[in-house]
């Protein structure tokens, strides 16, 4: 047996996933690296760890004991290098995170300093929608959340890092340039929602039922990055967060559209629940977070502030 740790973290990711194409996403190199590695690895083994039904690969029995091994080993490795860096006198562990989709374009600003300040940190980020969010902040799987609508019926605490502007995206068309009330565009624009359990269409909603408009055309997608592309191809219009647009907004592929009533203005939070017990390394970042995060917005985020 000649195998690396490379090949063992291959094969349990491709284990996990169920899928080489995923695996190879989520480890961040092609599928050809990853087909290639896991071919390697079962070379090594009279006894097949996977077999191939249409497109689909399962794991053979034999493969899921190997899978639970290479966890083991891994974990252990990483403990080695933990106490490693622990003995140096550097901070070490996982910091965890689950983020609402949004927040993906402003959660790593406030991470980039950290994690180039403490080397023996790994992060864990999970970019999804509120809902899910929140449920991993319930199982308190993660350290912290990032949203920018706060739960009602859960215990947390909280800091508010900076503001959340939400402003009615799309193209300027001629029958837009004249006057029209707030009902009226709302009635004649086909509007695109995000998908139920969004915080951006939970503010989209809240917003259109209390003016009490009238919504005629609608279509739903599933993340804000499809809601651009609907938009810049002239499929609709949305009620979009500014801090994902910005670079639209500069190419010209993207207009805000001035409505009454709009921007809606929230705050995005880091939450975490209330009464937990911190790791050194969530205890550190929220300080780190505390401390700095005035800085972070003024250095990062000034045109977002000012616009």
């Amino acid at each position: 047996m000649n195998y690396t740790l490379n090949q063992l973290q291959i094969f349990l990711k491709v284990a996990q996933a169920k899928s080489v194409t995923k695996a190879a996403a989520q480890l961040h190199l092609t599928q050809p690296a990853v087909s290639i590695q896991l071919k390697n690895f079962q070379h090594q083994f009279e006894i097949p760890l996977t077999e191939v039904v249409g497109r689909s690969i399962f794991i053979t029995d034999f493969g899921k004991e190997i899978a639970a091994a290479a966890e083991i080993i891994l974990n252990e490795v990483e403990a080695i290098n933990f106490k490693t860096m622990a003995h140096k006198g550097k901070l070490t562990g996982h910091l965890r995170l689950s983020i609402v989709s949004t927040g993906q374009y402003i959660m790593p600003f406030f991470l980039s300093g950290f994690m180039q300040q403490n080397e023996g940190v790994t992060l864990q980020m999970d970019v999804t929608n509120k809902l899910k969010v929140l449920e991993s902040l319930e199982r308190n799987d993660i350290d912290f959340s990032l949203v920018s609508v706060l739960p009602n019926n859960m215990a947390i605490e909280k800091i508010a890092l900076m503001q959340n502007k939400l402003y009615l995206a799309g193209k300027t068309l001629p029958a837009l340039k004249g006057k029209k009330s707030r009902e009226q565009i709302f009635k004649d624009l086909p509007l695109i929602y995000r998908e139920s359990g969004s915080g951006t269409r939970h503010t989209m909603e809240q917003f259109i039922n209390e003016y009490n408009l009238q919504v005629s055309k609608k279509m739903e997608l599933t993340s804000n990055e499809a809601i651009k592309q609907a938009i810049i191809a002239g499929l609709g219009y949305s009620i979009m967060p500014l801090i994902g647009i910005k670079n639209e907004l500069l190419n010209g592929d993207i207009d805000i559209i001035p409505v009454k009533g709009l921007p809606i203005i929230t705050n995005w939070h880091l939450i975490w629940l209330k009464g937990k017990k911190f790791s050194p390394v969530a205890a550190a970042f929220l300080q780190y977070i505390s401390l700095g995060k005035e800085k972070i917005v003024k250095e990062k985020f000034d045109w977002f502030e000012n616009f």
